[in-house]
């Protein structure tokens, strides 16, 4: 089993970035895919990325496809979501969640099974 922290919301102009952080507990944070997923008021959660236990392979909504960059330190049990060129329609809730070892990136929110408590980040003028 492990435990989810997320942290590093806030509020943000748009154009700017953060970095949210997802601390995991337990010792076998190196074999869990991980992922990222919000939601918006009124709306579904929905997928943001994922990445692979060693890290390797990532996935992309296509909506933050090359504004957002995953990345985990196995070392650490961290995962990170470094968010640039932020936009309003980025408000939301994010959550990261975990899932053991699966044959490639689940993308739907029913197949993690492991749930931080989620941290609000807000792009706003």
């Amino acid at each position: 089993q492990v435990q989810l922290v997320e942290s590093g919301g806030g509020l943000v102009q748009p154009g700017g970035s953060l970095r949210l952080s997802c601390a995991a507990s337990g010792r076998t944070f190196s074999t869990y895919t991980m992922g990222w997923f919000r939601q918006a008021p009124g709306k579904e959660r929905e997928f943001v990325a994922g990445i692979s236990p060693s890290g390797r392979s990532t996935t992309y909504a296509d909506s933050v496809q090359g504004r957002f960059t995953i990345s985990r330190d196995n070392a650490k049990t961290t995962m990170y979501l470094q968010m640039n060129s932020l936009k309003p329609d980025d408000t939301a809730v994010y959550y990261c969640a975990a899932v053991g070892p699966t044959l490639g990136i689940p993308r739907r929110p029913q197949e993690y099974n492991y749930w931080g408590q989620g941290t609000q980040v807000t792009v706003s003028s």
